[in-house]
């Protein structure tokens, strides 16, 4: 089909997989997994649809043009060549992403504005008048990304990267990413057939992401603005189509999804996101000390938390991690429980061999999520079963 286009959806480090699964669950073609990213084919309501739809990507880039550049001025003479008159107006405005990976271009900053000089120069040589920079909300968002001597030009069909979902007014020292969030729990293998515990659940980002994925509600849905409503191509009927699609395939949840914080400011937080995210009916959170809590009932249980990695608290880190495996082993038979971390050090106190591992990032920390599997009675008498 001749409407369909390549586009390419940036992610965070370790989770490609997951947001290749993604993106074939929702139907795209030719989806290939890159490094911090991954390719695929669809057409402009499949564009709606991605940056609606998918957890675990923090944008969707259309490519426009690629070429070979060696000097500033080649890459000056590029895009200046390019027809931008096509894609915004001289009164609109635009913005300039650069990431550069290139012994011979060193500087983004400098990149970003030589393709702005180019950009406008083309307006006021043809129009006697030039575009505007806004860097919030731009009418076309141009994304540059120099490898070596090639340069990929691309408009960025998302604007304010995706993590920002639209449902935290209220955050805690040191909020989880939302994509980071939704990866762990896709990792985990959370699809929202038992029950679900954060039990260190901060401002609640862990347990809305967990509860849009039991639900299957869009993650982006209270986002405010893409930057693909600014497009010449803009088609409203198209993008409303989308939406009505997507909020048909939303599910029913029928198990408990909870959050214990020790902190009264953290649960009232987690409470104003949760509400703000319209999923009061599916999780509860109260303020409780997950190391003198246990578990409530029988039914298996899927645990995902972010500890306190004692960068910006001042706790005993071997006592606290050795805590968390007593609590585990002693209250919590019947329980898959995950958890990142970046003090790597610290894991060796939890008194359990992690049964799977994952290297991921949390912000520039390099970490684990490491699943601990808590047998109900002992692990021996579970495989004589």
């Amino acid at each position: 089909m001749e409407n369909n286009f390549k586009m390419i959806a940036k992610t965070m480090y370790g989770f490609e997989p997951v947001l290749a699964k993604e993106l074939m669950a929702l139907g795209a073609m030719d989806v290939k997994e890159g490094t911090r990213n991954v390719s695929f084919v669809g057409d402009k309501g499949f564009m709606y649809k991605a940056n609606l739809c998918l957890r675990t990507a923090i944008k969707i880039l259309k490519p426009y043009q690629s070429f070979k550049i060696f000097s500033e001025e080649d890459l000056y003479k590029q895009i200046y060549a390019l027809p931008w008159e096509n894609f915004m107006d001289v009164d609109d405005t635009l913005a300039i992403d650069a990431t550069v990976h290139s012994e011979t271009f060193t500087h983004s900053q400098y990149i970003s504005l030589k393709t702005k000089d180019a950009i406008v120069d083309r307006f006021r040589d043809k129009f006697d008048k030039r575009p505007n920079v806004d860097l919030d909300f731009p009418t076309l968002r141009v994304n540059i990304h120099i490898e070596k001597n090639f340069c990929n030009v691309s408009f960025d069909s998302s604007g304010q990267s995706l993590h920002k979902r639209g449902y935290k007014t209220a955050t805690n020292i040191a909020p989880i990413n939302e994509v980071l969030a939704a990866g762990m729990l896709m990792l985990s293998g959370w699809d929202g057939q038992c029950d679900f515990l954060d039990p260190m659940c901060g401002s609640g980002t862990i347990l809305i992401e967990a509860a849009m994925i039991a639900c299957n509600i869009p993650p982006n849905l209270n986002r405010k603005e893409f930057a693909f409503e600014r497009w010449k191509d803009w088609d409203e009927d198209l993008f409303e189509k989308i939406e009505a699609s997507v909020l048909k395939k939303v599910r029913e949840f029928h198990f408990t999804i909870q959050g214990y914080d020790t902190a009264p400011s953290a649960v009232h937080k987690a409470i104003d996101n949760i509400e703000n995210a319209n999923l009061t009916e599916f999780v509860k959170v109260k303020r409780q000390d997950f190391f003198a809590s246990e578990k409530e009932g029988e039914r298996h249980l899927h645990m995902l938390f972010n500890p306190p990695y004692g960068e910006r608290l001042e706790i005993d880190m071997p006592k606290f991690y050795k805590e968390i495996g007593d609590t585990l082993k002693q209250a919590y038979p019947g329980t898959d429980a995950w958890f990142i971390t970046s003090n790597l050090e610290a894991i060796k106190h939890v008194g359990l061999r992690p049964s799977r591992k994952f290297k991921l990032y949390n912000g520039a920390l390099e970490s684990k999520l490491l699943k601990y599997q808590i047998y109900q009675g002992s692990k021996k008498a579970k495989f004589q079963e």
